[in-house]
């Protein structure tokens, strides 16, 4: 009894900590019609953006909690629609240096440790704790997985998280042979002394993935490109650093002690900048088979699941695709008893 009073204090003063304008109001969306947003001023002055989306005039005393992946932000409104609809509240966080939380001093995407985002995780929780919500789903996609994943390790025993659903988590590079053996873990070296040094340039041409995703291509989606770019950012070699060391931490295997749906599409494929129509029924940014080999190792209640036909994000596939993943996602977390 007295541990779990203890645990609750620590939330509220991590809470206090990290979240300067906690009382500060909720603003109109960018998404329109339901959606509110609001900042959370960290004291290092980083920033997050806790996006909502609640049930009008509903008892639920559940959320799901949404953690978007590398060069994105949150702009899926269907997924919002669908959790409200299976009687959860709705919040997504644009993690600082991404999307609505980007500010003009910092490199976009950039981090040093995946322990950075923590902050971010923990003041969209206790927001959803203060507004009523009891138990968390909380939702990663790709490095939103991986950050999900070690956020929930780091947390084991305090019962912040509920239940854990990945959308294709980023639990290895796609690499291969002498560049994940060697080349990587060099230039990981490399940024504990130069963080800032550039490891990997800016692309010049719109990737495959983007092309499946974007309108004016082959995709469905429109989105604001500033936010998630069509062209590759460069990288940091801090950044590989800090993704490469939380690698290293799921790879040998964590004990997160709440459920996990693990989901992948069941094949992967080769990303060029050509367009083949194989790149919008395949996972071009990850190998699928790593993910499912290093995601049973997170802990003793994975649920393996490959969704056919399924792009890297599996929410953003085609209509018959992703609505397969959405069914996949509440329907477990119903045998789940939430």
């Amino acid at each position: 009894m007295f541990r779990n009073l203890f645990l609750i204090v620590l939330s509220v003063i991590s809470f206090a900590a990290h979240a300067e304008d906690f009382h500060n109001g909720y603003s109109p969306d960018v998404l329109g019609a339901g959606y509110e947003c609001r900042y959370v001023v960290h004291p290092s002055g980083k920033r997050c953006t806790v996006v909502r989306n609640r049930l009008d005039e509903s008892g639920s005393r559940k959320a799901m909690v949404y953690v978007h992946g590398y060069n994105d932000y949150f702009f899926q409104r269907e997924l919002g629609e669908y959790a409200n609809n299976n009687g959860f509240h709705f919040y997504a966080v644009d993690l600082h240096g991404y999307g609505r939380s980007l500010q003009a001093s910092e490199d976009a995407f950039d981090c040093r440790n995946m322990e950075e985002y923590f902050p971010d995780l923990d003041s969209v929780i206790a927001i959803a704790r203060r507004e009523g919500c009891q138990e968390i789903v909380l939702m990663g996609h790709s490095t939103g997985g991986l950050i999900a994943s070690l956020f929930c390790q780091a947390n084991r025993g305090t019962g912040k998280v509920q239940a854990l659903v990945l959308n294709s988590p980023f639990l290895d590079w796609n690499f291969g042979g002498m560049m994940e053996k060697v080349l990587l873990p060099s230039v990981s070296g490399l940024g504990a002394l130069f963080p800032r040094m550039v490891a990997n340039g800016a692309g010049k041409n719109v990737g495959g993935y983007a092309q499946s995703l974007l309108k004016q291509y082959h995709g469905e989606w429109t989105y604001n490109t500033e936010w998630k770019k069509p062209v590759a950012h460069h990288k940091r070699a801090g950044w590989v650093r800090a993704i490469h060391h939380g690698h290293k931490t799921v790879q040998k295997g964590c004990d997160i002690d709440c459920p996990i749906l693990l989901m992948s599409s069941k094949r992967s494929a080769e990303e060029t900048d050509e367009w083949n129509d194989e790149m919008s029924r395949a996972d071009v940014v990850l190998d699928v088979e790593e993910i499912q080999k290093y995601g049973a190792k997170l802990g003793k209640q994975v649920t393996p699941v490959q969704i056919d036909n399924g792009l890297h994000d599996l929410l953003l596939s085609s209509p018959s695709v992703r609505s397969a993943a959405y069914t996949t996602i509440f329907d477990w977390i119903k045998q789940q008893g939430l």
